[in-house]
């Protein structure tokens, strides 16, 4: 297995653990508890599925070199409203599926990035420019990061 290979099969993993670390955390809450204040569960995950769109329409973009938007330019507190507000209608099991939905349509555009585009530098979600394993490692420690609040119960 080539450098290209061995990191985008640690970028996958680290995806993978961090999803997991997430489900672990919210496993056994009740939906409708809420997290953080003014968020539920469903509330988070919405929350998620949203970056993971963005993500995604970063790697499309780059993909296909084309100019990518910045969903998040306006902030990334507009961004999260906006997340949560386009999902207020679906249950919780919909935007459970859809936030697993997403992770997979990331994943699988990773599985099919050229090996020099891991390496390219590419606009991120919220503007600035990096790479690849840059802005996974941005969603992934962001991940772990609710996880580790919500183990520790913190409401802010």
């Amino acid at each position: 297995m080539n450098d290209s290979e061995q990191m985008r099969q640690r970028l996958l993993n680290d995806l993978d653990e961090a999803r997991q670390d997430l489900c672990a955390a919210i496993e056994g809450l009740d939906p409708e508890q809420e997290i953080y204040e003014g968020w539920t569960l469903k509330h988070l995950l919405a929350h998620l599925a949203g970056w993971d769109d963005a993500v995604l329409a970063a790697l499309q973009a780059h993909l296909g070199a084309e100019e990518p938007g910045t969903p998040a330019a306006e902030g990334i507190d507009a961004y999260n409203a906006q997340s949560v507000s386009t999902r207020q209608y679906l249950s919780y099991e919909q935007v459970r599926r859809e936030c697993d939905l997403a992770r997979d349509q990331v994943k699988e555009i990773l599985r099919e990035l050229p090996p020099a585009k891991l390496e390219e530098p590419l606009l991120f979600p919220w503007g600035p420019m990096g790479t690849v394993a840059q802005l996974i490692a941005v969603f992934v420690h962001h991940e772990h990061e609710h996880a580790a609040e919500i183990r520790q119960g913190a409401i802010s």
